[in-house]
């Protein structure tokens, strides 16, 4: 039996703010959430009121007071409706970042109706986007599968495999299949910055190995966490064939987004017009891959499940107990992108130095994190690290340069 404590180990620090001034966090909200909101407004067709509202909206970004949403009758609604009340009349820089973030988009659906019975309907103000994503990254499509279906003619498996496939799906939201580890057949240039391992921070790739190949018997479920559709989506798609053609796990159960959030962030219907996109592809071994993907899930070794705390503006300590005991019943959770690895820190400044074991001790199964930096939180460095990469890349906590594969795995029960 694993038992996990219900919060981080160790006081907690003050969550990340838009009121910081010089930091990305203040750009990101000050300058980013308004752009994202012109362009949405720019690529959809919204009728005139709901038009009038989003740019009220928009333009009031970061002066103008919260206000309440109404979208009455929604399974979120009261959840919000609690989340939101500390911050009603504030400016967008003084909450937490990442409660006002999420709140923007979820504010967007409530004016355009998506829950609603209206001509905004489940109408995804950011589908324009996400259908460019995989059209602009054909080419790195064809790369990967290429790759992929010789991993899954091999004899048998290997370590080092799952391993370049953890690089790839960590990469994935940079599209740039260059980054392979070393050692895998790639040509390698004489420059350090051409190995992937140069830019990840911590690198737990090996006790995920370890942890999927020394057991008595395949991991019964894993559960990956998505973050972007698009070529990232591709990407955690191929990872879970590799894991089920060659029997790592016995099921994968794909955790989406309940509603479009953060532009890009994957929803099932996604999934399901990606593994059809790829069924469908001209090249060869793309279509191998996505019609394996639908004989997985004609079989039901391969699922799709979402839930409303991803979209929440709550850490991931305040889980409810259905998903927590949920997410219990997976050998191994991995957690894809940045937005997610905010959650499980609670967006807050930690030190950097702190262990990444005590921030995220709460968690109901083994954590794999994948996270490429765009953020200015981070835990689990070294001091050499923190040092190192301090003086190489100024910008490194949030330019997306820079990627960690940190893995926790829960203590059992201490009786």
């Amino acid at each position: 039996t694993i038992m996990t404590l219900n919060q981080p180990k160790g006081p907690l620090p003050e969550p990340l703010r838009g009121i910081e001034y010089g930091t990305f966090t203040h750009r990101s909200i000050a300058e980013r959430l308004p752009k994202i909101g012109r362009r949405m407004l720019a690529v959809n067709n919204f009728p005139p009121p709901v038009m009038d509202q989003l740019q009220s909206l928009v333009a009031g970004i970061p002066d103008a007071p919260i206000e309440a949403m109404d979208d009455a009758g929604v399974p979120d609604a009261p959840g919000w409706e609690a989340a939101i009340a500390p911050y009603l009349g504030q400016d967008w820089l003084h909450p937490p970042w990442f409660v006002v973030e999420t709140y923007f988009y979820r504010k967007v659906l409530a004016i355009s109706g998506y829950f609603g019975t209206g001509p905004g309907r489940a109408v995804d103000p950011f589908a324009y986007d996400k259908g460019q994503g995989l059209e602009s990254s054909s080419g790195l499509i064809r790369e990967l599968s290429d790759r992929v279906v010789g991993l899954l003619e091999e004899n048998g498996r290997s370590r080092l495999s799952l391993i370049s496939l953890l690089f790839a799906d960590l990469w994935g939201n940079q599209a740039d299949m260059s980054m392979w580890p070393a050692g895998t057949g790639e040509d390698e240039g004489p420059a350090e910055s051409r190995s992937p391992q140069a830019q990840v921070l911590v690198d737990d790739s090996a006790a995920v190995a370890a942890h999927l190949f020394d057991r008595p018997e395949p991991a019964g479920r894993v559960d990956i966490l998505l973050d972007n559709a698009g070529f990232e989506l591709v990407a955690d798609l191929h990872l879970a064939t590799y894991l089920l053609t060659h029997d790592l796990a016995r099921h994968i159960r794909l955790l989406a987004k309940v509603h479009p959030v953060f532009v890009s962030d994957a929803l099932k219907t996604d999934v399901v017009q990606t593994i059809s996109y790829l069924a469908a592809h001209d090249e060869a071994n793309v279509a191998t891959i996505g019609r394996r993907l639908s004989a997985f899930m004609e079989a039901g070794r391969l699922s799709l499940h979402d839930d409303w705390f991803w979209n929440s503006p709550l850490p991931g300590w305040q889980m409810p107990v259905p998903l927590r005991q949920d997410l219990a019943g997976a050998d191994l959770l991995i957690s894809k992108g940045d937005a997610n690895y905010r959650r499980w820190l609670g967006d807050r400044h930690w030190p950097f130095t702190t262990p990444f074991g005590d921030v995220v001790a709460y968690t109901p199964a083994p954590l794999v994190a994948l996270r490429t930096l765009k953020a200015e939180v981070m835990v689990g460095l070294t001091e050499e690290t923190l040092r190192q990469v301090g003086q190489a890349d100024p910008g490194w906590l949030a330019n997306g340069s820079w990627g960690v594969i940190q893995f926790h795995r829960p203590e059992p029960a201490q009786l």
